[in-house]
């Protein structure tokens, strides 16, 4: 073919790599430089690792921008001359000065169908609210968070039994296929952006490791939900015997209502926690410095943890 779009690519986690694969293999693009974040430390251990985006980048020999604030290199931006960036899952908002550069501008590819759930945690927020379905926007980039117009949306089912981990993983390989489906219709003219809705608007909000904490005053259901959306961070949990417990994942939801919220019980011989209404059946759960382990596998060690037996 012709000439090829002169693209930037600034993404960081493991959700960017698909949409930087799409756009490399695609022969419509030509990525000139992949903007990340540095390398940081990781782990227990706190080992200096490089982010996803960049060990990808580096497979394709492409070359590699990695400032502390992205402000700092407008000027090599400006000299790359791109038709367009793309961003996707990067973690600092473009101010205007870089939104201003390219030919066509910036655009993002953001987990959900826009106006809903702008902000840094819409996966895990459409699974805790219910949600039935979610998506992702192609957008123009302007100076807030995610309030740009919208170019295109797709839309997944969200499942019964989706996790934050599975949910991730789907979305991510949604955005890839909107990038190499709608940018290239966008660029010629075939899309016209539209504004968004401001009475629509829901944030989803920065989580941190308190946002697991589970609150037993909820139903079972709000709380299953909770736990799926929060795995596996920042992971759902509760604090007994002065340790972190966290609860990984439920086998069931049974309607009973004899315990005081929060209350650690047999049903059936198997580990429950009685909830606002109605109680989880736990299956996995794993105690602060110990590995994951079945309910059975913790109460073999921990039967002090039951406070009621139900016959």
């Amino acid at each position: 073919m012709g000439n090829k779009y002169n693209i930037i690519f600034i993404g960081t986690p493991d959700f960017s790599v698909p949409t930087l694969q799409a756009l490399i293999a695609d022969e419509r693009f030509s990525v000139s430089v992949v903007i990340t974040a540095p390398d940081a430390k990781v782990g227990r251990k706190q080992i200096i690792t490089p982010p996803p985006v960049k060990v990808e980048a580096q497979k394709h020999e492409l070359q590699i921008l990695q400032p502390t604030n992205i402000t700092d290199i407008a000027d090599e931006i400006k000299k790359i001359q791109p038709d367009v960036i793309i961003t996707i899952a990067y973690g600092q908002i473009l101010p205007e000065t870089i939104l201003n550069i390219p030919k066509h501008g910036c655009l993002n590819l953001h987990a959900s169908l826009l106006p809903k759930y702008r902000g840094a945690s819409p996966i895990q927020t459409a699974i805790a609210n219910g949600d039935e379905e979610t998506g992702v926007t192609l957008m123009q980039m302007d100076k807030g968070m995610d309030t740009g117009d919208i170019i295109a949306q797709e839309k997944i089912k969200i499942n019964k039994l989706d996790t934050g981990e599975s949910l991730h993983d789907k979305l991510s390989q949604l955005s890839a296929e909107v990038a190499t489906k709608h940018i290239v219709d966008y660029l010629v003219g075939n899309l016209e952006p539209k504004v968004q809705d401001e009475k629509q608007v829901s944030v989803a909000p920065k989580l941190t490791r308190d946002s697991g904490k589970i609150d037993w005053n909820k139903s079972a259901e709000e709380i299953e939900r909770l736990i799926r959306a929060y795995y596996p961070w920042p992971g759902t949990h509760m604090a007994w015997n002065n340790k972190i417990l966290k609860i990984i994942s439920i086998s069931n939801i049974v309607k009973t209502n004899t315990h005081e919220p929060g209350t650690i019980f047999l049903y059936d011989d198997q580990l429950a926690v009685q909830c606002k209404q109605d109680a989880l059946i736990i299956k996995e759960l794993q105690l602060e410095g110990k590995n994951k382990m079945t309910s059975q596998e913790f109460l073999a060690g921990h039967k002090e943890i039951i406070k009621n037996t139900l016959k």
